[in-house]
């Protein structure tokens, strides 16, 4: 029996990531983005190369998220530098990507959802 063939049409999702003067991690996916494995795998990497040692809270902007493969939710269910995770949507999708991680995938940290980036920042400085 033969395996069917990894997708070919699958371009690398480019995020952005900084680390605040607040000390909060700012991960930002484009518009409209189908977020697969390697791409969670490259942001996960990413956050773990600016944190070092140090452990940060992290605001995930994905109000303008397609979709989040189950590959990439099994690489952000692992353990990373974040200490705790504010997921920050406005979608009925995005509140159902985010309650499908949290309820199904158990995050390595405290993670919640959000519609408010207000609310998520005044969370994330709660430690």
């Amino acid at each position: 029996m033969s395996q069917p063939a990894a997708p070919q049409d699958h371009q690398e999702v480019t995020f952005e990531l900084e680390l605040e003067d607040s000390g909060i991690l700012r991960l930002t996916w484009p518009r409209g983005s189908r977020i697969q494995q390697a791409d969670a795998q490259r942001a996960m990497d990413r956050v773990n190369e600016i944190c070092g040692e140090a452990r940060h809270p992290m605001i995930v902007d994905m109000a303008t998220t397609a979709d989040v493969t189950r590959g990439a939710r099994s690489v952000f269910a692992k353990p990373c530098q974040a200490s705790r995770i504010a997921l920050w949507g406005s979608s009925p999708v995005d509140r159902v990507i985010a309650n499908f991680f949290i309820g199904i995938m158990k995050p390595p940290c405290p993670t919640r959802f959000f519609t408010s980036e207000t609310e998520a920042l005044l969370w994330l400085k709660e430690q």
